[in-house]
């Protein structure tokens, strides 16, 4: 799908000047929203972005910082999750 929007003509030169590929970092954003709203996923920021493994996409969302919130009770969760998975 594509999406268009219009910026002025002159904050888009600015843009353009600063960062090169505007339409990327547009669909960063786009993307980094979505991702820190809970919309999508990491592995559909894999696929927006094209990133070849879950390692780029743990990186890219590191540099933006988007952590999602992981409680203390998540991480219990998920480890009483694995003991009943993995036999002792």
């Amino acid at each position: 799908m594509n999406i268009a929007i219009e910026v002025p003509e002159d904050i888009g030169h600015q843009l353009l000047a600063r960062w090169g590929d505007i339409s990327q970092r547009a669909l960063e954003a786009l993307t980094l929203e979505a991702y820190r709203s809970e919309v999508i996923t990491e592995v559909q920021v894999q696929r927006m972005l094209n990133l070849s493994s879950r390692w780029e996409v743990d990186a890219f969302l590191k540099r933006a910082k988007a952590y999602l919130d992981y409680t203390e009770a998540d991480l219990e969760q998920d480890i009483l999750a694995i003991r009943n998975v993995v036999p002792r």
